[in-house]
């Protein structure tokens, strides 16, 4: 190479210091469907899609401590309450598409992760670690290294995937009247 020439000098330069792309796929895990039918086998749950007012926004960021970034939700709602609420949450750098069930009593009956799209963390799938989430209610602590444990590796995933979970279930408190 002839780096007496300024322009390549420089052009070389510049491509050693550029950032290396970070490549992120998503795998995608369940349909919105196929999660409902999971929770909810034996149950007709009908979509909706929920638009939070003003006021029930800031009541379910002040009552889970999380920020509600979208006041368009996804829910199916079977006749009895019981509801499936569709939903993401960041993780490192990319957004974990959840899905959460919540019984007619307020209880999680389980959680599912749709699809992930970042290169590490993808451990919050395990069926052991969702299981921690089955029973709690809005009463739960539910945060991590408290009663939901933590993933090494996956700690932003676990935090925030917990999060999530905790926004749902409040949402789920504020919303069980107009659902």
């Amino acid at each position: 190479m002839n780096y007496r020439n300024p322009k390549l000098a420089i052009g070389v330069g510049l491509g050693l210091l550029s950032p290396l792309p970070i490549v992120a796929h998503a795998t995608v895990y369940l349909s919105e469907d196929q999660a409902v039918q999971l929770m909810f086998p034996s149950e007709k749950l009908a979509r909706k899609e929920i638009t939070l007012t003003p006021e029930q926004k800031s009541a379910i960021e002040k009552t889970s401590g999380e920020t509600v970034r979208s006041t368009k939700l996804i829910a199916y709602v079977a006749p009895n309450k019981d509801t499936v609420f569709i939903d993401q949450v960041l993780g490192k750098h990319e957004f974990i598409t959840i899905a959460v069930g919540v019984a007619a009593d307020g209880s999680v009956r389980g959680i599912e992760i749709l699809e992930y799209r970042e290169t590490y963390g993808s451990q919050v799938r395990t069926p052991e670690w969702r299981q921690q989430f089955v029973g709690k209610n809005a009463s739960a602590t539910l945060k991590v290294n408290s009663d939901i444990k933590n993933i090494s590796g996956a700690t932003l995933s676990s935090v925030h995937v917990t999060g999530g979970v905790r926004r749902l279930i409040k949402t789920y408190e504020s919303l069980r009247a107009q659902l």
